[in-house]
């Protein structure tokens, strides 16, 4: 009855304003690094969920047409404070109910953004990832495997992975993440998920 619920704004903002946030890498993951250095075109880039919004630099700096989102208001004065020049780029927004208009994007990144919502959510996920990104487009970034006995997180197995996913996207690469937060220590799946036609 009184089981924290991840779906809801107070949640997270609660945690940013008691500085809980043990899923904050304070940095760039490696996998990432070197996902941008294999990319050669640029892509217009949405990062939902994006917390201190480390990832958005990293993405503006290699030429990419970058925007993210953020539930949580300390989270977006934070992220803000973090990207100086960069913070209009975070938009204070829920995921789920921001009007995206016309925007789609050739690239949404995944950050311990699916694992953060409760499984009767997922469905959600799926429909406006699936409306976000046009075919041939990409899903990439860290998720979340394993199993937790108190979540959240809410990680995947291969299986909910598969029937989530499988029918709007292709997994094209998959590889272990060595930079983990302790939190999130060999779950982490560094993978790219594309968009079919």
């Amino acid at each position: 009855m009184n089981e924290p619920d991840s779906s809801q704004t107070g949640f997270w903002t609660k945690r940013w304003e008691a500085g809980k946030i043990p899923w904050d890498f304070g940095g760039v993951p490696a996998n990432l690094l070197s996902f941008l250095h294999r990319q050669t075109a640029p892509a217009r880039v949405l990062v939902p969920g994006c917390g201190s919004g480390y990832e958005v630099r990293a993405f503006h700096e290699m030429g990419h047409d970058v925007s993210a989102l953020e539930v949580s208001a300390p989270a977006v004065t934070h992220a803000r404070e973090v990207l100086g020049p960069l913070g209009d780029r975070v938009i204070h927004a829920n995921f789920f109910k921001h009007d995206f208009g016309d925007q789609r994007y050739g690239l949404i990144y995944e950050r311990g953004f699916l694992c953060s919502m409760p499984t009767a959510r997922w469905p959600d996920y799926l429909t406006r990832m699936s409306h976000l990104i046009p075919p041939g487009g990409r899903l990439v970034g860290m998720f979340l495997y394993g199993e937790e006995p108190e979540p959240p997180p809410y990680p995947l197995t291969e299986k909910t992975a598969r029937d989530l996913l499988g029918g709007h996207f292709r997994l094209v690469h998959s590889e272990s993440v060595a930079d983990s937060v302790p939190v999130y220590r060999g779950l982490e799946h560094w993978q790219e998920w594309e968009r079919l036609g």
